[in-house]
Order: C-alpha cells, then structure tokens, then sequence
C-alpha cells in the first residue's frame, strides 16, 4: 500500500469513528486493549437439536436463512438451534438517581462508568459472534456491529429510571443476563429478582459499581447527606464516629450479594469507578465466554 493509500484510508477511518457517539468511541477503546489477551468460547458446532424459527434481523448471517420456511411466506425466516439460542446474552444497567453521583469532579459517575462496561463488554461479545440485546430494550439480541451500535444508541438515549432493580421479563432458557449497578436496594429484593432469573433457567452476573466514597465514607466533621432518590437528609455532626460501622455494613452488604448470586449459580463482581475498568470488563468477558452446559 502506498504512502497516499493509506492516508486515504486513514482519512476514512477517522470519518468514520468521527460519526460514532462518544460513548462507543471510549467503550471500544476499552475493549480493544483486552481484546488481543482474550479468545472466543470453544466451538463444538451450532448444535442439532431445533428450537425455534424468527424473523430475519440485520446482521444475520445469509447461511442461517432457512429458504423453505421463507418460501412458505413474504419474510425470510432464520433456523434456531437450542445451543445457538442458549447464547444470546441481555445486559442491564441500573439508570436510577443514585447511578448519577461521583464523590469527585475527577471520578466518573457511577452510571457513566456502568455505561461504559456496557458497551464495552457488547463489542467484545460481538467480535466472539455471540448475540447481544439490552434487556428491557424491547428487541431481540443479534450478533455483529450492528448490535454494538444499536445498543449503544439505546443506552445514549437513556432516560432516568425509578427503578434500581431491572424488571424480569421472558427470555430464551438458558440465555444468560449480565446485570449492572450499585446493588444498594435491600439484599431481599435483588435475592426476588435474581431467584426469578435464575428459575426461569437463565445464567447471570452481577457487577456492582461502587464509589470508593462509598466504600470508605472518608468524610471527616461536620457533615450534611442528602438521598438522591426522596431518601431525606442525615446530618452527622462528627462523621467519623460512624466510619467503621457504615464500612462493616457496606462489606456486608456486598458479601450478601456474593451469597445470592452464588446460590443461583451466578457470579459476583465489585467495582470501584476509581480504578481501571478493563479488570472488570476482562472478568465480566471471562466468566462469560466459559462453555459451560444447560
């Protein structure tokens, strides 16, 4: 390739990411410093055992076309195996008041590091061929970049939830969920949500994104505390006599959410938006990408 070649196509490159939103511009940059550390789930095959026909959706491949079934209508039909259906993968993140807080200007907020993951572990789920859908988004999961770029245009235009917990819907048995969020409800209703989940078949993850204000409460004096979600103030006059009981109950609170996820045959992830956030996304990909059978 020539000097003035690859110019052009670096010109066209740089177009091209120049049209991408911000969030998938950082996500994939994330995602591309683990990429070459990792490698996509061990294959045996697509699987024999039928489970169901859909609709054709971009980025379907034209070889999972079923034409017989197409021919029978005016839409084309793609052919499910129940191990093909077993992989589509459904991401939540927690979009509630208290998601938007940063003890720090220097910090990101605990939703925009959420986000980030987010798509982050969509592109890299996308590059191994799996299929991916943003759970609530109303629409079923598909494999390549479309799914990164549809995703990423969901959770751009998010809009603020009232709920801190994701609300159970119908997915495919053996599908698995990848649930993102502070975790600060009551352990009794996450251990609902994730008990129906798991009853319904599915395998999940929970990673809980956690200030490391929250984690230490560093606060020393005199001190105002304000609920982001109509919980009302607390005024401490000497914040520090509190200190190690607020820390004992948060390492409580996150070793609950360790037992629930644990009981269902989940796994637990905690992450402070302080650090880096390729450790969590290489564990999240990893616990992922583990073949592991219905």
């Amino acid at each position: 390739m020539t000097t003035a070649e690859t110019l052009r196509l670096r010109h066209r490159a740089e177009q091209a990411a120049s049209r991408m939103p911000p969030l998938q511009v950082a996500a994939e940059r994330v995602a591309a410093t683990i990429v070459q550390g990792v490698h996509g789930r061990r294959r045996v095959g697509q699987g024999d055992a039928f489970w169901q026909y859909r609709h054709y959706e971009p980025g379907d491949s034209a070889t999972q076309i079923d034409w017989r079934q197409s021919a029978r209508g005016q839409r084309l039909f793609v052919r499910q195996n129940e191990w093909e259906a077993a992989q589509s993968v459904w991401l939540w993140r927690d979009a509630s008041s208290s998601m938007q807080w940063r003890s720090a200007d220097g910090l990101p907020t605990k939703l925009d590091r959420a986000e980030l993951l987010l798509v982050a572990l969509a592109s890299l789920l996308a590059r191994a061929g799996e299929r991916v859908a943003l759970l609530g988004g109303g629409q079923r999961p598909v494999a390549g970049r479309f799914a990164v770029e549809r995703i990423t245009e969901q959770v751009a235009g998010r809009k603020q939830s009232l709920d801190s917990l994701p609300v159970v819907e119908p997915l495919p048995r053996h599908a698995r969920t990848v649930l993102m969020g502070d975790f600060l409800a009551p352990l009794a209703d996450v251990d609902a949500i994730v008990r129906r989940f798991a009853g319904a078949g599915l395998r999940g993850h929970l990673l809980q994104v956690v200030d490391p204000a929250e984690a230490s409460l560093p606060f020393t004096g005199r001190v105002r505390f304000e609920g982001m979600e109509a919980e009302g103030q607390l005024l401490l006059s000497r914040v520090e006599t509190v200190r190690d009981a607020y820390v004992a109950r948060m390492r409580d609170h996150a070793a609950g959410l360790g037992d629930i996820a644990r009981a269902a045959g989940w796994t637990h992830i905690v992450h402070h938006t302080d650090q880096p956030p390729q450790a969590a996304l290489l564990a999240l990909f990893t616990a992922l990408t583990q073949r592991v059978g219905p």
